[in-house]
């Protein structure tokens, strides 16, 4: 979900989960629908002494605070006091968190929010290994365009309104989109035969996948080829 400030990302995220209740119309939600939820930015009292391993047991049964650490690259962060945290290690643990519910649809706002421009490709592709470890769909919310564009399957443009929606090389060339961004991003499909892991070291999966990934203008586009 991408849109400009303003546009009402963050309200239609909070009505889908019924944290805010609608003016008009209805939401629809399957019955019993698991959800985790990543805010934007969590404020905590810096007096507060919560530990990390404590953050995670609130309001969640049977949480393995080890292993929801694990999941997310961060087991050394247990015994942490949240307040300590720096930007990536606090988004790590508000994933950790939302990831240790097992939902079926994974909510995040601005997920890299307070991250550093090396760090957010590694939240990004996180949040990839969740959704296929946990089979669950995920709902984003984002201003990287370029991030946005490269790894989602579906765009889904507000202002306000729906301005337009669908797989991203069909939003990229819709007319209200380049009106709002501008011609931004080119996007090419190359062919994997490999995954990243977390440090960004090729691992070869023996797979090949199209996949639509993002550049910036002048950059060569067109297909290519890793090996």
């Amino acid at each position: 979900m991408i849109g400009p400030n303003g546009a009402g990302k963050t309200t239609l995220l909070r009505l889908l989960l019924g944290l805010t209740k609608p003016t008009s119309g209805a939401i629809e939600r399957r019955p019993a629908l698991r959800l985790g939820y990543m805010p934007q930015r969590l404020q905590i009292d810096s007096s507060m002494p919560m530990t990390v391993s404590r953050f995670l047991q609130l309001g969640i049964d049977d949480v393995s605070v080890a292993a929801a650490l694990e999941r997310v690259a961060a087991p050394h962060l247990a015994n942490a006091r949240l307040t300590d945290l720096s930007g990536g290690e606090m988004q790590r643990v508000l994933l950790a968190r939302a990831a240790a519910r097992r939902p079926q649809l994974l909510v995040l706002d601005e997920p890299t929010q307070g991250v550093d421009v090396g760090g957010q490709s590694e939240v990004y592709q996180l949040i990839a290994q969740l959704r296929d470890e946990l089979q669950c769909g995920v709902l984003l919310v984002s201003h990287d365009l370029h991030l946005v564009m490269a790894a989602t399957d579906r765009v889904l443009c507000l202002n306000q309104h729906i301005c337009c929606h669908g797989h991203p090389e069909q939003v990229s060339k819709d007319p209200v989109y380049l009106e709002m961004f501008g011609d931004k991003l080119a996007l090419y499909t190359h062919h994997h035969n490999h995954h990243h892991d977390l440090s960004g070291d090729v691992v070869d999966n023996g797979c090949h996948h199209d996949h639509p990934h993002a550049l910036t203008p002048g950059k060569t586009s067109g297909p290519q080829e890793h090996n």
